[in-house]
């Protein structure tokens, strides 16, 4: 009984500490505006931190099931549906804030289709909308079988993610490489843990 109760109280504090990290990008956005520290291009600025935290956020969901398997601990991918959805959060402010801010929302069609970096970021978000809206325990009974499989679309939301500030990345390319390399490595654990479990069932036979 003490040692359940020394789990759930580890999950409740490890899930506020996340949730505290989640919103620290936020705070400090919300932090230089008030401060007017944003600089000459204030809009982007905005629009790129946005969308920055949810590609961090992202990395950081596909992270979790790695960490669980390094530790042990199961907890970690019991915190991964609340920083997907926070990374869900910030892709929806981002959004907004370049219709907003930078393009308007005019002739919204044209642009998305004339400008490549644009319809990788459209591509990344598109994806994780089906993820955010079957992410309940209810919406998982309902999808049963399917609800892993469509939820593996967030390596591929992560990746156009990463396409889309790698193609409008100017002199400074190196954070972009960062991710970039982060992103790899996920995605090769991944495939990895997926061929070693394809080939069990060939071992016992």
């Amino acid at each position: 009984m003490l040692a359940k109760w020394n789990k759930v109280t580890t999950l409740r504090v490890v899930k506020v500490a996340l949730f505290i990290v989640a919103l620290i990008p936020l705070y400090m956005l919300v932090q230089r505006i008030a401060l007017g520290g944003l600089g000459p291009d204030p809009a982007q600025v905005i629009t790129e931190s946005l969308g920055k935290a949810a590609l961090q956020l992202l990395l950081a969901t596909l992270f979790m099931t790695p960490l669980r398997k390094l530790t042990g601990w199961t907890g970690w991918v019991r915190c991964r549906r609340m920083l997907g959805l926070f990374a869900f959060f910030y892709a929806v402010l981002h959004v907004l804030a370049f219709l907003q801010l930078i393009l308007g929302w005019g002739d919204l069609w044209a642009t998305f289709t004339r400008r490549p970096y644009i319809i990788m970021g459209a591509v990344a978000f598109l994806l994780l909308v089906p993820l955010a809206l079957t992410s309940t325990q209810k919406m998982m009974k309902r999808t049963g079988r399917m609800w892993k499989p469509l939820h593996r679309l967030i390596y591929l939301s992560a990746f156009f993610a990463w396409l889309h500030f790698l193609w409008q990345a100017r002199s400074d390319v190196l954070e972009m490489v960062v991710y970039g390399v982060v992103l790899i490595a996920l995605l090769a654990i991944r495939a990895y843990w997926f061929g070693v479990s394809s080939l069990v069932p060939l071992k016992k036979v």
